[in-house]
């Protein structure tokens, strides 16, 4: 995909020409230059998604000890060693649960639990990580060397149905909950699972309010494209999509369609693109589609879980889903950017949540690459870090103004 900054200065037998030759030469492997080493690490590099405290959980018991982050963690797609050499100055780490603990009474416990391991890494390696509550914090923090650590709440089930566990959770330092996750809960439609409300219903409006008032993001990724657009006309801050690509590129319920790119626009909102290939990759996107669809019919079927998974793994093993590259994801940059603006784009990897990812993206020291890959597509510096992180830090900052 050409980019759309090039496209507003080709024109006539030229256009044709460079459309030619773009397959060719922009999917070359990515080579860092000084150049682009230099923003990148002057920029403030911040990741709206990182699922490792589940990993820390399910793989380590909760334990850093069995799991010390501050040594190479081959099993693993983030660590501290390769967390600095790809620039990372914040993280909003992910608290997800499992949707599926949604009506057990055990989501909100989870998720409390989830809440204090982030707090647990960050009191164990503070020479590297530091707990942030506000925009000035990851400033100032990103500014002493550190990387600035937010939570993420993955997921409306985590508040039970009550805005006092809400604020409970915002207390604790939450700073954007993700409305749904792949399942249809009690007040909101996810966009992986069959509609119920025909978007939110009016308790779901009332949780959108309050995030407001609080001083919370609202994030639209995992919802269905009904309840986009009724967050968008309920939320009186900006809102964003923490790990969410474009659906014009990849069609995948996870990603955003231009008719709410256009409308985030005029929020002043951010899409934070996620690198998992079912996301980015078209043909990817079409296998794990096929996956999900052996997941529903098996359980309209009343299967158990063992056999779902077993003919899932089935499939898998005979379609593999294709990885594509890191020009993958810089082609839903471009589109996000040609229907929304540049700066309305940021970065939210799913890095520890995802199984497969696009070559040059395998982990957290590959972000560079993405600064390499702007520039080489016609990006200013100034739009390059807003991408990295200032956009980000731009919605933050009226999110924070606009609470009562």
């Amino acid at each position: 995909m050409i980019s759309y900054r090039v496209l507003r200065f080709l024109t006539g037998t030229a256009l044709v020409c460079a459309a030619a030759m773009s397959n060719a030469e922009d999917r070359e492997p990515i080579v860092v230059s000084d150049e682009a080493l230099e923003l990148h690490h002057s920029a403030l590099m911040i990741d709206g998604h990182n699922d490792l405290p589940w990993e820390i959980r399910t793989k380590g018991s909760s334990d850093f000890s069995k799991i010390d982050i501050a040594q190479p963690q081959p099993r693993l797609q983030t660590d501290l060693p390769r967390a600095r050499e790809g620039g990372l100055k914040c993280q909003f780490w992910s608290v997800w649960v499992p949707a599926e603990l949604d009506g057990t009474g055990k989501a909100l416990a989870t998720t409390l639990e989830q809440i204090e391991l982030v707090k647990l890494m960050v009191d164990r390696y503070p020479g590297d990580l530091e707990l942030a509550l506000t925009s000035d914090d990851i400033e100032r923090i990103a500014g002493e060397g550190k990387i600035a650590s937010l939570i993420g709440v993955e997921g409306g089930h985590c508040i039970e149905e009550s805005l006092s566990t809400l604020r409970r959770l915002h207390e604790l330092g939450a700073r954007y909950m993700t409305l749904t996750h792949g399942n249809t809960i009690s007040w909101a439609d996810s966009g992986t699972d069959k509609p119920q409300h025909g978007g939110l219903t009016e308790f779901g409006k009332e949780v959108i309010r309050e995030m407001n008032r609080l001083g919370m993001m609202v994030d639209i990724s995992h919802v269905s494209v009904e309840v986009m657009h009724q967050a968008l006309d309920t939320s009186t801050a900006p809102v964003i999509f923490s790990h969410s690509s474009s659906r014009a590129v990849a069609d995948h319920p996870r990603n955003v369609p231009d008719d709410v790119l256009e409308r985030l626009k005029e929020k002043d909102g951010v899409v934070m693109v996620n690198f998992f290939s079912a996301f980015v990759v078209p043909a990817a996107a079409d296998n794990y589609a096929a996956t999900f669809q052996i997941r529903r019919d098996l359980e309209a079927e009343g299967a158990d879980e063992e056999t779902i998974e077993r003919k899932q793994r089935e499939y898998r093993r005979a379609n593999r889903m294709p990885r594509g590259s890191i020009h993958d994801l810089l082609d839903h940059i471009d589109h996000i950017a040609e229907v929304a603006g540049i700066e309305h784009v940021g970065i939210g990897s799913d890095f520890d949540g995802v199984s497969v990812l696009p070559e040059g993206l395998e982990d957290v020291a590959c972000y560079p690459r993405i600064t390499q890959g702007l520039l080489d597509r016609g990006y200013t510096p100034e739009e390059i870090r807003g991408v990295l992180g200032g956009n980000l830090l731009r919605v933050m900052r009226k999110v924070e103004a606009a609470k009562e």
